[in-house]
């Protein structure tokens, strides 16, 4: 079966009346895209921000009359189209598309990535078993990388951890593969503290060895190793009490954080904490040293 696919150079202020008009016109899928790999950083809450320069695609049926289309199109908006073009595309295995997309992930000396389809490249290794998801860290962005890397060069071997923001449990459950006795995490959502539990679970983690809490539930016992792959507001905001969660000559690692924040996250961190030369990975840092 193929399709008609309706392509749409857009601002965001047009966005939500031509997807209207569009599912009005009987497209079975409208999804925006990015047109010029613009970034969104730190949207306010409750807001779903699109780029200034964004492309909507709309699927119709094969049989659709692609001028018929774009008639009722221009009577419904009652202005000029932004520019267009149409085209047929055939439909595939779109699963097994997505799944194509993604292999095991090496990070550092020792760790590995891995989905659950693909068998471990190297079974001796430490395997994390992870598949891709919706918006929790799998290790495919600069940000988790960069804090797996680092979790992976470190002496781990009966340290206690904390996972702050901890998403699908990807860093905590990496310190627990790579040797950390104990791995608490935390998550302001209630989908992510899930999310991290059932892969605890996948990878043979005792539920007893990882405890999750929203924050405000957490207790204030300080750890060993301290990851928080959030944002830069956050992690300025959160310098005291995350301070505050580490040992005397314990270890932090930030992420998140763009490299133009550099000096606002130095400036929050360095009077508690020795800090490492900042690490930069595709435009994104991160920052790690020692309790004072």
């Amino acid at each position: 079966m193929s399709w008609l696919q309706l392509r749409l150079a857009i601002t965001p202020e047009q966005a939500p009346t031509l997807e209207d008009q569009l599912l009005e016109l009987g497209a079975v899928s409208v999804t925006f895209m990015d047109a010029e790999d613009q970034p969104i950083f730190e949207p306010d809450l409750g807001t779903t921000p699109l780029w200034s320069n964004t492309h909507l695609l709309a699927l119709f049926e094969a049989d659709t009359d692609p001028d018929a289309l774009l008639q009722h199109l221009r009577l419904l908006c009652q202005a000029t189209l932004p520019p267009h073009e149409l085209e047929k595309i055939e439909d595939q295995d779109w699963e097994r598309s997505w799944m194509d997309n993604f292999h095991p992930m090496r990070f550092g000396e020792r760790l590995w990535i891995v989905p659950s389809w693909h068998a471990a490249p190297e079974p001796n290794a430490v395997n994390l078993l992870l598949d891709p998801g919706l918006a929790f860290g799998t290790g495919t962005h600069p940000t988790t990388a960069l804090c797996l890397q680092w979790l992976d060069a470190q002496q781990l071997q009966g340290k206690t951890l904390i996972d702050f923001g901890c998403g699908s449990g990807i860093l905590a459950i990496a310190g627990l593969l790579l040797g950390a006795e104990h791995a608490l995490g935390t998550d302001i959502d209630i989908q992510a503290l899930e999310a991290s539990r059932d892969n605890a679970r996948r990878n043979q983690i005792a539920d007893e060895r990882f405890d999750l809490y929203l924050p405000e539930q957490m207790p204030d016992a300080p750890a060993d190793v301290l990851v928080a792959n959030i944002l830069a507001g956050p992690l300025v905001s959160l310098a005291p009490r995350l301070a505050s969660l580490v040992k005397p000559g314990g270890l932090l690692a930030l992420s998140g954080i763009l490299a133009e924040q550099t000096d606002e996250i130095l400036e929050a961190y360095n009077n508690d904490f020795e800090l490492d030369p900042v690490a930069n990975q595709d435009g994104w840092i991160r920052v790690s040293g020692r309790r004072r």
